[in-house]
């Protein structure tokens, strides 16, 4: 690796990257950061460079450190992290968001030069970090969740509005409803102000070569069409925890074969209807954001409400106890929430704005 500066005309100066190869046999130029690799290395992974090496090169072509170089018009860094994935393999350890900068890249230049197998490989990490189905998204937020019970989806997975800006871009509808389902979950006013683009790995170390300034972040905000249609899947979230209290929990009767039904003559199944009382009230402390900030999230409100049913650190104001439901209507219940979680997730497309009616819309038509 090295410091030096490469000044061949009509390049102007070109700064050496950490993939400068001695025995390497072409330069390729991206913005003023040159990178000396192998011909071979690109022509066995890609058709695309193949064909263009294959063009005859003009005899008054300026040679950079001996070599013949091809000007790519691409980012940089997109272009240091996809031979970074050429030339040691593209892997992922563990759910990081500070992987998003390269999954980014490679998936970019790997649909540019058809690369399929890297491209595939970013599309995979990106469909387990924002699932299509439910199942997915389960396992998706208890990678979120910490040894401690601590939530921190952003420790696992990138902000949500540079998934969605990069989902548009490369034309992947799929992870479109569990990324704006994630980014509904934060209040209205954080939805608005945006995101952050995170400083890249390259940018950082071409800082250092050039004892130069890191470039300042990039914010990213949805657009007006974006921004409306989160903000009225949000509103739909709430309005569906709203119909499931009125609809599952308020003046809920008890199961028919409820086993406290004869308990008492003047009121029967007493403990049942005080136990889903206590529930109603906790989901509205949700609802309305008191317990924990998740308001409009209604698949992590449901699976509270269900944890409910096996807890026993409730206070009685003597002793902790559990809920005081039969079996009988804790089943019901459980059944219940289960439902209203998969008719959510059903329902993700047409809150965001993608089906109306029974017509489906275009996912990616969003500007």
């Amino acid at each position: 690796m090295g410091k030096d500066h490469l000044p061949p005309e009509p390049h102007g100066k070109l700064t050496r990257s950490d993939f400068w190869f001695p025995d390497g046999n072409v330069v390729i130029i991206a913005g003023t950061s040159a990178f000396k690799v192998h011909r071979g290395q690109l022509e066995r992974h890609s058709e695309v460079f193949s064909d263009l090496f294959s063009i005859p090169q003009p005899k008054e072509q300026v040679l950079v450190d001996g070599c013949s170089s091809v000007e790519l018009q691409d980012c940089p860094s997109d272009v240091f992290y996809f031979l970074s994935a050429l030339y040691d393999g593209l892997y992922f350890k563990r759910s990081r968001s500070s992987d998003f900068p390269a999954i980014a890249a490679v998936l970019r230049l790997a649909s540019k030069y058809l690369v399929e197998p890297l491209r595939q490989r970013c599309i995979a990490r990106l469909d387990a970090d924002w699932p299509s189905t439910l199942t997915g998204w389960d396992l998706r937020e208890r990678r979120s969740t910490d040894e401690n019970g601590r939530y921190v989806p952003r420790d696992h997975c990138a902000h949500p509005i540079l998934v969605i800006e990069l989902a548009i871009e490369m034309h992947l509808p799929s992870i479109l409803p569990a990324a704006l389902y994630d980014l509904s979950r934060y209040g209205p006013s954080k939805i608005m102000a945006g995101a952050v683009a995170p400083i890249t790995a390259y940018e950082r170390l071409i800082s250092q070569l050039t004892a130069t300034t890191l470039p300042q972040e990039r914010p990213v905000r949805l657009s007006r069409e974006l921004l409306c249609r989160t903000l009225r899947g949000r509103e739909a979230t709430q309005r569906y925890m709203a119909s499931f209290i009125a609809k599952e929990l308020h003046c809920r009767s008890p199961a028919e074969d409820c086993l406290n039904r004869a308990l008492e003559k003047d009121s029967p199944s007493r403990p049942c209807h005080e136990s889903f009382y206590f529930i109603m009230l906790n989901i509205l402390r949700s609802v309305g954001g008191i317990a924990c900030g998740r308001d409009a999230d209604p698949l992590y409100t449901l699976v509270q409400a269900s944890e409910m049913l096996t807890r026993t650190d409730f206070s009685d104001g003597h002793h902790q106890c559990g809920l005081k439901l039969c079996q009988a209507c804790k089943s019901d219940f459980a059944e219940a929430a289960s439902k209203a979680r998969e008719e959510a997730w059903s329902m993700l497309p047409q809150w965001f704005g993608f089906i109306e009616g029974d017509k489906p819309t275009s996912l990616l038509d969003l500007d």
